[in-house]
Parts: C-alpha cells; sequence; structure tokens
C-alpha cells in the first residue's frame, strides 16, 4: 500500500505554531509536503504604474518565507519553494509527489480566493481535493452568533455579540516533527532583485521589521516584557506593540495573541490590542458577507462619493507628502520611507485625501496596498471604506477633521523628524 501525502499549501500563515493544515496533515498523513509560491500576480506593475507589493512589503515577505523554511527543518522537514501560478505549480507538485490531497487556509478577498477556484479546478481534474481550513481569524467562524449572511453591518454591535456569546478556541498544539518525502528540488528564496524590487533605502528613523515568526514570538515577548506592572498593561497600546506586519502574513497566529493576553491577566476587552484583533476579525467577515463591493468606489452603499476635478494633481500631492499640511504630509513621508503608520495617522491621511481633496478612496487604497507593510486586503479596503463613509459605518457623512493632528501632536516632534531632512542626517550620524 502507497503511504499518503498531503500537500500543505502556505500562503500567508507562514508559521508552524497554531496552525490547523499543518497539525492535521502531520495527523493524518505519512509524509507532507509544505509548499510556498512566489505568485508573479503579486509583483506585477498596476494600471496606475504602482508595484502591486512594494520593496518594503516584499522584503519583509522573504524574511518570512526564509524564516518559515528554517522553522520547518528545525523540525525535520522542508519547505518547497515554487515560482509561478499556483495552479499550475501546484498541480505539477501534486503529480510530482503522489500527493493524496491538498490543504489550505481559506481567504476572503476575491484575488485571493479565485487564486484558490483555479487550483481547486486544477486538483479537480485530476481527482484531487483541496481541502478548506479557517485560520486568520481570532473566533472561528463556526463560533460565530449568527451566520456570515446576518452578521451586523455595525462594528459595535459585533463586537457586542461576539465578546458575549463566543468563545476563542484554544491554540493548537505545535508539531513535535515534519515528515517530508525524499525532496528533489526544493527551490530558492528570491531576492528582491528577482521580484523586479530594489532594496529599500536605509533611513535612521524608520523602525526595521524583520519578517518570520520567531521574530513575531520575539516581538510578542518584548511586547509583554516592557509592561511592568499590570496596571500599565491594562492601558497598553495596540501601537506600540507593532505586531499587525506579523499577524497580516500570518507569522503570528491570532489566538496566540489573545491568550498572551489572558495569560498576563489583563482586562480583555477593554484592551486596544484586543480592539484591533476584533476589526481585523470583523473585516474579513464582512468580506466574506460583500465580497467584491469593497473594491467598489460607490463600496455597497450604491453612492459613490463626490469627485474633485483634477484628480491626478491632487492624488499626487498627497501620495508626495506635498499637500502643505504638515501632518499629512509628515505621514505620507513615514509610510513611504517605514511602510508602517500609526491608525491614527492612517485615518487622518485616508480622510484628507476623500473628505478635503475629494480624490477617489480607491486610488488611496491601492497607494496603500504597496506601501503598506502589514496590508491584507480586508483590513486595509475595508478602513478606506469605513472613512470614505461606503463602508460599515452607521453614521453618515462622518469626517475625521485632520485639524485634530494638534492634538495627535502637540509638540510638533511628529512633524519635525518626518519633514525635516536635516533631523534625519543627525540621526544617521549619530547611529
Amino acid at each position: 500500500m502507497s503511504e499518503k501525502i498531503i500537500l500543505v499549501w502556505f500562503r500567508n500563515d507562514l508559521r508552524v505554531h497554531d496552525n490547523e493544515i499543518l497539525l492535521e496533515a502531520i495527523r493524518k498523513a505519512d509524509k507532507v509536503l509544505p509548499v510556498y509560491c512566489f505568485d508573479p500576480h503579486y509583483f506585477q506593475t498596476t494600471e496606475a504604474g504602482n508595484h502591486k507589493t512594494g520593496n518594503i512589503r516584499a522584503r519583509f515577505l522573504i524574511e518570512s518565507v526564509a524564516n518559515l523554511r528554517q522553522n520547518l527543518r528545525n523540525l525535520g522537514g522542508e519547505l518547497v519553494i515554487a515560482h509561478g501560478h499556483p495552479a499550475e505549480l501546484i498541480p505539477q507538485l501534486a503529480e510530482q509527489y503522489h500527493i493524496s490531497e491538498v490543504y489550505h487556509h481559506r481567504e476572503v478577498a476575491f484575488e485571493e480566493t479565485g487564486i484558490s477556484e483555479q487550483v481547486e479546478a486544477a486538483l479537480w481534474k485530476m481527482k484531487l481535493n483541496l481541502k478548506h481550513f479557517i485560520g486568520h481569524t481570532l473566533y472561528h467562524k463556526e463560533d460565530l452568533p449568527f451566520p456570515i449572511k446576518d452578521i451586523p453591518d455595525s462594528f459595535n454591535t459585533f463586537k457586542k455579540k461576539v465578546e458575549r456569546d463566543s468563545a476563542v478556541r484554544p491554540c493548537v498544539q505545535t508539531p513535535e516533527a515534519v515528515m517530508t518525502p525524499e525532496i528533489i528540488d526544493a527551490g530558492e528564496v528570491p531576492t528582491l532583485e528577482q521580484l523586479g524590487l530594489n532594496e529599500p533605502i536605509a533611513d535612521p528613523r524608520a523602525y526595521r521589521f524583520v519578517g518570520g515568526e520567531t521574530m513575531a514570538l520575539q516581538q510578542l515577548e518584548q511586547y509583554f516584557a516592557n509592561k511592568s506592572t499590570a496596571a500599565t498593561l491594562k492601558k497598553g497600546s495596540s501601537a506600540a506593540s507593532k505586531l499587525s506586519p506579523w499577524l497580516a502574513l500570518g507569522c503570528l497566529s491570532p489566538r496566540q495573541v489573545y491568550w498572551e493576553l489572558v495569560k498576563h491577566e489583563v482586562s480583555i476587552n477593554s484592551h486596544p490590542l484586543m480592539l484591533e484583533l476584533l476589526w481585523r476579525d470583523y473585516f474579513r467577515f464582512m468580506f466574506k458577507k460583500y465580497s467584491s463591493k469593497f473594491y467598489s468606489p460607490a463600496g455597497f452603499k450604491d453612492n459613490a462619493p463626490e469627485l474633485a476635478t483634477n484628480q491626478d494633481e491632487l492624488f499626487d500631492q498627497w501620495k508626495n507628502g506635498q499637500t502643505g499640511v504638515p501632518y499629512v504630509d509628515a505621514c505620507m513621508h513615514e509610510l513611504k520611507i517605514t511602510g508602517f503608520l500609526h491608525n491614527s495617522c492612517r485615518q487622518v491621511v485616508a480622510a484628507y485625501l476623500t473628505k478635503t481633496l475629494k480624490v477617489d478612496w480607491t486610488r488611496g487604497a491601492q497607494w496603500f496596498e504597496e506601501k503598506l507593510i502589514d496590508y491584507s486586503p480586508a483590513s486595509n479596503w475595508g478602513n478606506w471604506a469605513y472613512i470614505a463613509g461606503v463602508g460599515n459605518d452607521p453614521r453618515e457623512n462622518r469626517y475625521f477633521n485632520p485639524k485634530t493632528a494638534a492634538e495627535l501632536d502637540p509638540k510638533g516632534e511628529y512633524v519635525r523628524l518626518w519633514l525635516n531632512e536635516e533631523a534625519a542626517g543627525d540621526l544617521a550620524a549619530s547611529a
């Protein structure tokens, strides 16, 4: 009798801890074949002339995939790294390694689900099954107090019902060992140059995010180690955690973060980090409910915002940090240099683009897609639609006044840091 081999297709779940598909494959099969595909779709140039994936996020991805390979090797396994379209590569590998079944985590955005459907159709022709798992959210879909189609459009209603009626499942255990078939060619981790991108410019003002599960768990540990008292923890800041890039690529499990909060006996429901996890869940479930409507200028309200006539000129001023509004410009410079922005900054610049400049909000969402190191489709497009007033906001004509930036930066320190090139030079000299 031939051995059973399951192919585990990694996408945005680049970890070995709390990874149900990996653990389930190990339990059900004699051997597993872990695979990651660098899909050229994500490294193309868009119609607007932007990179779909910018160099800062691409570097973080490369590091994360390399770390996943190392962690699998530490367990006795290996990660096959392939380059090309998954709908072509996965069936080829399935045939080459006599695969019995393919496992993967289900996505929600239409591009990602479209790729899954292509893979599923190709495998179906080979009489192979693509098994879907749910592993990107804090709350499992089946544990929600309502079906997806009835999820409240109000976040506050969603939050109250979930906190009252749902429970977070325990993390699944980390495998003790991974057995793979004899691998002929495991492939190489690409360089940025091979992906058509340049190395990011080093800047002493930029926090250096390093991709991978190992760094993610270290960052989580450091976040709690830096909080010396329970009182400080209760006032903890999700922004200070800087966990979102690792959460976006699945280097860190949302449940792992939750149970760390429980372990440290913080007030769960009022903690900013818990709020961040709930917003992530909410937008993913909203994408399941409304699908591609989130990509339409009219959102799911069938009423696109009024637009200015000189769209290109205004958008270029905004993206280049040349609006003349210091706080907005400082935020845009930080985004370009670091790939990261505090959520308050994101709200300010999004509101300014859509409400003051009256530029199509989808252009801003596309710019964030390229630049953000923690980009994920549901959170990015969901938040932009929310700010633009065409998404999940029960209040009509919502407006975040960019003048409130004075409250965010009362001494002007943030503006001076990101708009003063001499300050950046001084930092470089002292480094």
